[in-house]
């Protein structure tokens, strides 16, 4: 297979990890549905394939294709996100301690909290804009330092070079989640991350129809610990799906180009109407974290969230008004999506929880799509008129 090591992103984008097939000279990668593999002789397999939870040539082509995207040497595949997340919580052992940002997916805050520290894990949740905070909350059993940056569903930035200069001292590593951003935003990697995490099911994929997760990182050590976790546990991610997320990965980049562009201009159509209280998109001066996400990004993203005067009613008037939008869950995909997290993607999270993390009830989550701007400015604008409506009465 060539080398694509040196080549931009756009180019890594559509080639790295795969090549023709050798067999027929096919350009795109086959779905190998097969379960098992033939092997030369006993414990000999070929080309190290013996057993489809094991490894798989389709979801092999995808883990090289997202490590080379997110600069990392190695990547792991997953059937959801949370089953990557998952196997970063099954190599901690009882009484370690990770340090976790308040502002995470609903999905996570209860793994986290249902799941994992009914077997002695401890998780402490903090501000993690506040680089203070994530360091005060370090002990001696520290493990890891979790974020999501830009995160769900507030849109938080955080520091990344911060949190991984925090981890070190501790002895820990840093785990960042980059769904939201995804590669070719930024390069957590790069800034001294340990793993990066992505719910592929979101923008690496960008057609909403595959589930599925990726680590990605350097250390080859803690790869062999995260694929015996991923192959003892069987959270792997099957053929079909690798392959449509390697579809998705050739587009990711003039996709990203247009989210960000349909994003910029529903924001500040949102900044300016009256009937809007409070908005949070980083790509807005007015945002807290505006300066640090010009930074370590490339551009802002296609998230947006926002609240209306009015607060749940509102949101939900909102979320049933829009025409162009779609009201559900997830996010990343090509269509436009709108969500009431408190009720939604993020009712896992208990509500005096929610609003310590600043989630109040009456936020909406905005996945821009790359329909035509103007549609969904006009979409938007509205919505709202409907919504707030019975405020004014």
């Amino acid at each position: 297979m060539k080398d694509h090591s040196k080549l931009r992103f756009e180019t890594r984008a559509i080639h790295a990890g795969q090549g023709p097939a050798p067999e027929n000279g096919a350009v795109m990668t086959p779905v190998y549905f097969t379960t098992t593999f033939e092997q030369d002789a006993p414990a000999q397999p070929r080309q190290g394939y013996e057993y489809s939870r094991s490894g798989n040539p389709t979801r092999t082509a995808l883990e090289l294709n997202v490590a080379s995207l997110e600069s990392g040497a190695w990547g792991l595949c997953f059937a959801s996100g949370l089953a990557a997340a998952n196997a970063l919580c099954a190599r901690l052992v009882p009484g370690d301690h990770v340090v976790a940002a308040n502002d995470l997916y609903g999905g996570t805050f209860r793994l986290f909290t249902k799941v994992f520290e009914r077997y002695g894990l401890r998780f402490t949740f903090v501000n993690a804009t506040d680089t203070d905070a994530v360091a005060a909350a370090v002990t001696d059993s520290t493990r890891y330092i979790y974020i999501e940056t830009p995160s769900n569903p507030l849109l938080s930035i955080c520091d990344i070079e911060a949190c991984v200069a925090i981890a070190k001292r501790a002895g820990a590593l840093t785990i960042v989640d980059n769904t939201f951003a995804t590669p070719f935003l930024q390069q957590p990697l790069e800034l001294g991350a340990d793993v990066v995490l992505h719910s592929m099911t979101k923008y690496l994929g960008g057609h909403s129809d595959a589930v599925g997760g990726a680590l990605v990182g350097n250390d080859d050590g803690l790869r062999e610990e995260l694929a015996f976790y991923q192959n003892s546990v069987g959270g792997q991610l099957g053929p079909m799906e690798s392959f449509l997320f390697l579809r998705g990965t050739k587009t990711l980049p003039i996709r990203m180009e247009r989210h960000c562009e349909n994003a910029k201009a529903v924001a500040a159509a949102l900044s300016e109407h009256p009937a809007v209280e409070h908005i949070h998109y980083p790509g807005l001066e007015s945002h807290a974290g505006h300066a640090l996400a010009a930074r370590q990004m490339k551009d802002f993203g296609g998230m947006i969230s926002f609240e209306l005067a009015g607060g749940i009613e509102s949101a939900n008037a909102f979320a049933c008004a829009v025409q162009v939008f779609t009201l559900a869950e997830s996010l990343g995909g090509v269509e436009s999506l709108v969500d009431v997290p408190c009720s939604m993607t993020h009712a896992s999270i208990p509500a005096e929880e929610r609003k310590k993390a600043g989630l109040n009830d009456g936020l909406v989550r905005l996945s821009v799509g790359i329909e035509h701007a103007d549609d969904l400015v006009a979409d938007v604008l509205q919505a709202i008129e409907r919504a707030v409506q019975p405020t004014r009465v």
